[in-house]
């Protein structure tokens, strides 16, 4: 194993220049996020009621910001693309291609513009019909889904057909994942439950040290190469290091089901595999609304967090990261590693 790559989804022995120290990462403390932000006393008894409009209301403003660094980043990237040979650049050339397709051809619905975003199209609900008809899904008593809104059927069908659902915070910003089961809600309150307010709203809040197996995983996806397997996100490496913790947490492994929902337009052939990153996550299923894709991919899924990949700006923006990594960095006596910062040019990213 590399050196500077920490994987989180076993026990590591670390060893230090006048003796060895071994640590079992499973047995760190932590504490769960609570996810219910902007709550206000009840007026009867002194209870805490959510609100859910303020939640929103925040909730929105971030995204607006992230989607606005998102947008700062791919310029720089794809200009610092042209002078430094930028291994980066052809991963936002592909998301501009397809999020300008589905705009310029209507595919794309709300919220829009799509740009910066796992997008929304027409004919969602059919491709999470297949779906819900796969084997894998069927036979699934957790799975763990995203929270964008292409993939809220597939929530729907996740707690309507009585399964345990798992759904991280929005980019992780204020929490970690939520546990979410029919059992907890009512058949009025389920559509509700499928959304960013609803998940804070019903959700139990969990924690690194909970104990769950999960099923399948399905994620959002801008991109995919269906003779690959190859996936690209909308930029922000958060599917990458939900998938990390999922494998420091023991709930999944190599075996653990892989499946996106898209447009068909969104199927390409131009992601190139030896470009891909040691921490860039491959489907094994790709649904959209008109076929089911096996694509028996060869990509091996990522082993935990790669704390030399991770950069400063990201680790500052998650909470839950920062905790785990400075309880490591106690426990083992040792300074993790860090990635470059993500304002430097390639160039000097290398340099470090």
């Amino acid at each position: 194993m590399d050196s500077n790559i920490i994987r989180l989804s076993s026990p590591i022995t670390l060893k230090h220049t006048r003796s060895s120290k071994t640590v079992h990462l499973h047995s760190l403390p932590t504490k769960p996020f609570n996810f219910r932000l902007h709550c206000s006393k009840s007026s009867g008894g002194g209870g805490v009621s959510f609100d859910g409009s303020a939640f929103e209301a925040e909730r929105l403003r971030l995204d607006a910001r992230a989607r606005q660094t998102m947008a700062e980043t791919s310029r720089r990237e794809m200009e610092m693309g042209q002078e430094y040979d930028n291994p980066k650049a052809w991963k936002w050339v592909i998301r501009k291609r397809i999020w300008d397709l589905m705009e310029a051809r209507n595919i794309a619905q709300n919220p829009r513009p799509v740009h910066h975003r796992i997008p929304n199209f027409v004919g969602a609900p059919a491709a999470a019909k297949n779906l819900g008809g796969l084997e894998v899904f069927r036979g699934a008593d957790c799975v763990k889904v995203n929270p964008d809104s292409p993939q809220k059927q597939v929530r729907f069908l996740t707690l309507s057909g009585g399964k345990k659902l798992l759904t991280p915070q929005p980019r992780l910003r204020t929490g970690f994942f939520s546990v979410l089961e029919s059992s907890m809600l009512s058949p009025n309150n389920i559509s509700e439950a499928c959304t960013s307010v609803g998940v804070a709203k019903y959700g139990r809040p969990i924690g690194l040290d909970e104990k769950i197996k999960v099923d399948l995983i399905v994620i959002g996806s801008v991109a995919v190469y269906p003779k690959t397997g190859a996936r690209l996100g909308k930029g922000e490496g958060f599917a990458e290091l939900e998938y990390g913790m999922l494998r420091y947490m023991g709930a999944i492994d190599d075996s653990t089901p892989v499946v996106t929902s898209v447009h068909d337009c969104q199927l390409v052939d131009d992601i190139p595999v030896e470009k891909l990153l040691v921490h860039d996550v491959p489907v094994d299923i790709i649904c959209t609304p008109t076929q089911v894709i096996f694509t028996n991919t060869a990509i091996p899924k990522p082993q935990g967090i790669y704390w030399d990949k991770l950069s400063p700006e990201k680790l500052g923006q998650i909470r839950i990261l920062r905790e785990l990594k400075s309880r490591i960095e106690r426990e083992t006596g040792q300074k993790l590693p860090c990635g470059p910062s993500e304002k430097l040019p390639p160039t000097a990213r290398q340099r470090r």
